[in-house]
């Protein structure tokens, strides 16, 4: 099945549909519609006039190359600069990392290393080998010599650190949350109330370090020592990571699990620039075709229930945070 309309395409697959929207024209639509407003309609005309001239003699430079090369490899390397924008929006789980990995197959197919890559990043982290999976994606594109520019607007932090430090470039928000190199376990134990309730909480396992802390069991030195060992080596790899992708942090000062504005984390080198992902792709549209790649798996009719009802509860929240805060300042 194929959709299709002036600037978007969707295609079909087993799993599920690429989404590819040329940004370009999505700039163009929200000029020309502005400025049919805010021109008049000679002016306008005049626009219009030149616009059509130019994209005319574009085509027949088009053409003319296409017949004299026959798209051979010398038309290729001189074709136009192409950005993929990539988006992950990441929740403990990680669960963005299954699309973001079908995003860049799609892309380092066809990618050449005179391309670029920008993703868009908001993660505050979480699982562990979830986010590593999700940072060794990241690496694909790495390796192929494919640029890397990650844009966080709102939130990096922890697991999403850990993806944002492998760009080649580091663009955050003025005011992004940025940090938190830090790892943390948590586990409620209700040995105490089975205790008191006479009941008995029986567990069987091989190995001196199967089970450490559990929800149901005894909490003892012994194994709170060993967990406290096995967080304290994941940070130190974590450590190691950011600083191997960032050598210029000073990485004993930023990995203590703080986090900073966008900011203050430039003047820690956790950043190479202050702006937002806007201003980044607007600034490539200006040289270069931008497309943005989404992968959409397809949803049973239970999931699709379940979003509705999410976004449903959403709103509702929404408008009832709305009006508490209404009520308080009356």
């Amino acid at each position: 099945m194929l959709q299709q309309d002036q600037n978007r395409k969707k295609i079909w697959g087993k799993k599920g549909s690429l989404k590819v929207t040329r940004l370009n024209d999505h700039i163009d639509e929200l000029r020309d519609t502005l400025r049919q407003s805010v021109l008049d309609k000679d002016h306008l005309k005049l626009v219009h006039k030149e616009e059509k001239k130019q994209a005319k003699e574009d085509e027949k430079d088009r053409k003319a190359q296409l017949k004299h090369k026959q798209y051979s490899e010398e038309s290729e390397e001189s074709r136009k600069k192409r950005v993929y924008v990539l988006n992950f929006k990441g929740n403990i789980a990680a669960d963005a990392v299954a699309s973001l990995r079908e995003e860049i197959t799609a892309v380092l197919s066809m990618a050449e290393n005179k391309d670029e890559v920008i993703l868009r990043l908001e993660s505050p982290g979480g699982m562990v080998h979830a986010y590593g999976l999700a940072s060794s994606q990241l690496l694909r594109i790495k390796n192929e010599k494919i640029p890397l520019t990650i844009c966080v607007d709102k939130v990096a932090a922890s697991g999403g650190y850990m993806m944002a430090c492998l760009a080649d470039k580091l663009i955050a928000a003025p005011f992004a949350i940025i940090g938190s190199i830090g790892v943390l376990v948590q586990l409620p134990n209700f040995h105490r109330v089975l205790k008191k309730h006479d009941v008995d909480y029986e567990q069987i396992s091989a190995g001196e370090y199967k089970r450490t802390l559990s929800m149901f069991g005894e909490i003892t030195q012994k194994g709170k020592d060993k967990v406290q060992e096995d967080v304290e080596n994941i940070h130190d790899i974590f450590k190691l990571w950011v600083k191997d992708h960032r050598p210029s942090i000073e990485i004993e000062k930023i990995s203590t699990g703080e986090t900073w504005v966008g900011t203050q984390a430039k003047e820690r080198y956790m950043v190479d620039e202050i702006k937002t992902s806007d201003e980044c792709i607007v600034d490539a549209c200006n040289d270069a075709e931008v497309f943005e790649v989404e992968y959409e798996f397809k949803k049973s009719i239970q999931d699709k229930l379940g979003r509705v009802l999410e976004e449903s509860s959403a709103r509702l929240f929404s408008r009832w945070f709305e009006r508490s805060k209404d009520e308080f300042y009356q």
